[in-house]
Formats: structure tokens, C-alpha cells, sequence
């Protein structure tokens, strides 16, 4: 198993698929796919391909979810090895997309091919739901592939999706969900002029400013046990002609909410509504729903990866729904179970992404207990 799952990281490592780019990652995971039983249907949306893959026809249907899409590597001369040349040093593994997540797609495959030899008749179902599109506008990705399984009403039961999730040691936390993200793009309007005629010009960036200090101040929620309070961050202003001797005639701020469960986009946007009004700003605004949070905070899929992470590690998982979001917000609305599992995410999205080996094979045994706890505990 331990040269499986690292060759495999290997090949799939050096194909440099930067988003949307597959460069045959799908491919690759297909063909042994196919080895085992699946059915591979290739979705091509735009400029993105996705594979859903399924072994079985009946329920319950348990689901590996991940891409195989990079973020771009950046300048590589300031890389220690080329990227996509994966490399060993001690017992590391070094390249683009070993930890995010090509590390976890390679201990599924491997994971999978040693559970069904295991267990070939196994209950339920098996799927995967890879896409290339994860890492950019992710509107072509996942969310499509859930449409068309929607459309056919072929439904998920349990989503495990490969997500780096570990913090210092691998499976020591578990997602069992994420925060919604909502985008505001708002422009405040303004009367350009000659900044040492003040009163024949009206400042947006001064009228503006007590608004946006209300909103970086306002309480939103509490939070609740799993989720800490929403979040308001302004994350770009953008005003004036470049000059110094010139009032601006608008201003343009990008905010963003991370939002917990205790409250919705739309409650969200009638409080901002109402905090830019009471200021009597002239403004233009417009929404951006990254995602809504979703929460799996109990059922059969949490107790079976924490049951699996104790019995591979001897040590108990943390569950959190902290990060950023994850395609895991697609695949929940549909009433599935949805849980991240993934390697330590130390060096994501960074120059000298790299995984530990020992830590692959240990996510393998993981994801090969997890399918053993669902899917043959209660076959009758």
C-alpha cells in the first residue's frame, strides 16, 4: 500500500493542472476505476471536466469528493524543486498539489482498491466527485455536477471530501462543516472637485467611512458550539484619480461576510441595507453568494470517521468548521452527510507544498475504515 498511494501522488503530481486544467488526472483515477467496476461518466462543462464514477446502484451511496485542479505555482525560481517534478527529501513529498489535494485523491483510489478486494459485495453504493474547477470560479465544478444528479434525482447519502483538513498531525481535526461566504461590491457615489474647493465637491471616501466603521464593529451572531460568530472584513477600497489635488468622485469597497448557521445572507443584506441607509449614502451595491454554511454535526458519517481515525491513530479527532470553503457547500443542500478529511494543511497554496509519505499511507487506512464502518457494519 505505502508504494501505491506515493507513486500514485507522483503521477498525479506531475501533471500540471492548474485550474481549470486537468492535464489527465481524471483519466488516470478512471482507468483503475474502471478496474474495480465503475461506471465512469466524464462531464465537461465549459471549460472544466468533471468524472462522476459509481460502483452499484442501490443505496446507501457513500461518495469520495475532491478535485484535481492546482492553484498556479507562482515564480518557480523560488521553489526548492520544480513543482511539478515530484521530489523526495526524507520523508517528505514535495510538489504542487501534495497536500491539496492530489495526496488525498491517491489514498482514495488506493483506499478503494483494497476495500473491494476486501469486501466485493459490499452494501450500497460507491462514487466519486472529482472536478478540475475547485480552486477557481468553481461554477463549472461540482455545483454542475450536483445540478445533474439533482435533475435525475440520483442522490448522496454520505460525502467525504479530501480537503486538508489536519492541523499538526494527520486526522487530529476533522471538517464537519464551513461557513457561508457572502461578497458585497459596493460603490459610494460622490461629486468629484478640486480638493481646495471642498464645498463644491461632495467626498464618497468621507461619507462612507462611518458607515463602514459601523459595519466593522456590528455584532452579527453569536456563533453556536461549532460555528464562532460571523465575520465582516472589508478586503479592497478602491478611490481617486491618482492625484493629490482631487476629490474623488466615488469610492468602491469589497467586503466580505463568513457567516455561521445562526443567521442567512439574506438577513445579512437588509442589516447592511439598513446601516448604509441610516447614513444616507448614495451608493450602488451588488451581492456575491460564494456559499452557505453547512453543518453535519452528528450521524452515522461523523461516527464512522472518528471511529476509523481513533482505530488507525489511537488518538480522537477534533471536529471544526473553521477555513474557507470547500465544494462540500454543494454537496450538503442535497440532504447529504458532508465531512472534510485530508492531510495537514501546513503548506497549502504555499511555494514548497509537500505532504508527509508516512502520513498518506495513514489517510489510506483511514478512508479504507471509514468505508468498512458505513458500508459492510450493517449489511445484512
Amino acid at each position: 500500500m505505502t508504494h501505491e498511494v506515493i507513486n500514485l501522488t507522483k503521477e498525479l503530481i506531475s501533471r500540471p493542472s492548474v485550474t481549470p486544467l486537468d492535464e489527465g488526472c481524471q483519466q488516470l483515477m478512471a482507468s483503475r476505476l474502471e478496474n474495480l467496476g465503475f461506471t465512469i461518466e466524464s462531464m465537461v462543462f465549459e471549460d472544466t471536466t468533471n468524472m462522476w464514477a459509481r460502483r452499484g446502484t442501490e443505496g446507501p451511496v457513500f461518495c469520495f469528493a475532491g478535485h484535481t485542479d492546482v492553484v498556479p505555482t507562482g515564480d518557480v525560481s523560488n521553489w526548492d524543486t520544480p513543482p511539478f517534478e515530484p521530489t523526495m527529501i526524507g520523508d517528505m513529498l514535495y510538489g504542487r498539489g501534495a497536500a491539496d489535494m492530489k495526496g488525498s485523491l491517491a489514498a482514495m483510489i488506493v483506499a478503494i482498491e483494497t476495500f473491494i478486494e476486501k469486501h466485493p459485495d459490499h452494501q450500497g453504493s460507491i462514487a466519486f466527485l472529482i472536478t478540475s474547477d475547485e480552486e477557481g470560479p468553481f461554477i463549472n465544478g461540482t455545483t454542475r455536477v450536483i445540478d445533474t444528479l439533482e435533475a435525475r434525482n440520483e442522490k448522496i447519502t454520505w460525502a467525504l471530501v479530501g480537503e486538508p483538513s489536519s492541523t499538526t498531525k494527520l486526522g487530529d481535526v476533522v471538517k464537519n462543516g464551513r461557513r457561508g461566504s457572502l461578497t458585497g461590491n459596493l460603490t459610494v457615489k460622490g461629486i468629484q472637485g478640486h480638493v481646495a474647493y471642498p464645498h463644491l465637491a461632495v467626498n464618497p471616501i468621507h461619507k462612507a467611512t462611518p458607515a463602514l466603521t459601523e459595519l466593522s464593529q456590528a455584532q452579527w451572531d453569536n456563533g453556536n458550539d461549532f460555528f464562532p460568530p460571523t465575520s465582516f472584513q472589508i478586503a479592497n477600497i478602491n478611490g481617486g484619480t491618482g492625484a493629490s489635488n482631487v476629490v474623488p468622485g466615488s469610492v468602491d469597497i469589497m467586503f466580505n461576510f463568513r457567516y455561521s448557521t445562526e443567521v442567512t445572507a439574506e438577513q445579512l443584506i437588509e442589516r447592511v441595507i439598513d446601516i448604509l441607509d441610516s447614513h444616507k449614502l448614495e451608493y450602488d451595491i451588488n451581492w456575491i453568494f460564494n456559499g452557505l454554511p453547512f453543518l453535519t454535526d452528528h450521524g452515522d458519517l461523523v461516527e464512522a470517521t472518528k471511529k476509523a481515525i481513533v482505530n488507525v491513530t489511537g488518538y480522537e479527532t477534533q471536529l471544526l468548521t473553521s477555513g474557507g470553503t470547500s465544494d462540500g457547500r454543494f454537496i450538503a443542500p442535497t440532504g447529504a452527510q458532508v465531512i472534510e478529511l485530508g492531510p495537514v494543511n501546513a503548506t497549502i497554496h504555499k511555494v514548497n507544498e509537500c505532504v508527509n509519505v508516512d502520513d498518506l499511507v495513514i489517510l489510506t487506512h483511514c478512508y479504507e475504515k471509514i468505508l468498512e464502518n458505513l458500508l459492510c457494519a450493517h449489511k445484512q
